[in-house]
């Protein structure tokens, strides 16, 4: 017997909404069973993936009032400021990988103090099924420092840490790159090498 792939009925009904997250309830039906989701969304984000030219991964080390310590995190951010914005672009049907382009720039210069001169996007991380909220990944892997270096927000305390491939590979191996996308990601990219 053949099943009914799901399909949504009718429009989406926003039941909380703050200024990075909302969440959805959304109808389906799968031919006669009919059921309601609930789907958190989220503005997608950048992380970067910053090569030396002696092959040595940047990472950042940054303390995270959510673990009230010390973690270790690809450099990146927030592609796109609000809620609000972001589904204003999504209506337009705008092009998100090229607003995440220009995402990892900024965050570049802001977290690293560097200017990307070269930028590949290597993979996209969607985080799952009833969770909206990708992460687009980029390598760098041509660069030049600012002037000024980092451009940081009031509330950031980011040090820079170069560690060898090896190292990178053990860190996430560790567990001490807790963002688990971004570990995966990295170690795909580092298999890759």
């Amino acid at each position: 017997m053949k099943k009914s792939l799901p399909k949504p009925i009718g429009p989406e009904k926003v039941i909380f909404k703050g200024k990075l997250i909302e969440i959805v309830r959304q109808k389906m039906r799968a031919g006669d069973y009919e059921y309601t989701v609930e789907i958190a969304k989220r503005p997608p984000g950048t992380r970067l993936i910053i090569v030396s030219a002696d092959k040595k991964i940047l990472l950042t080390k940054e303390y995270r009032p959510e673990y009230k310590e010390w973690d270790f995190r690809l450099p990146g951010g927030k592609v796109i400021d609000s809620l609000d914005e972001y589904n204003r672009l999504l209506k337009e049907n705008r092009a998100l990988l090229e607003m995440a382009e220009a995402g990892a720039r900024k965050e570049a210069l802001e977290e690293v103090g560097i200017v990307v001169d070269k930028l590949e996007h290597f993979a996209t991380s969607h985080c799952g099924v009833t969770i909206v909220w990708d992460l687009y990944f980029f390598v760098v892997t041509k660069y030049h420092e600012h002037p000024d270096g980092q451009h940081l927000e009031p509330d950031e305390n980011i040090k820079l840490w170069w560690v060898s491939f090896e190292q990178a590979k053990k860190m996430c191996l560790d567990g001490d790159i807790r963002e688990d996308r971004s570990a995966a990601i990295l170690l795909r990219f580092l298999n890759k090498k």
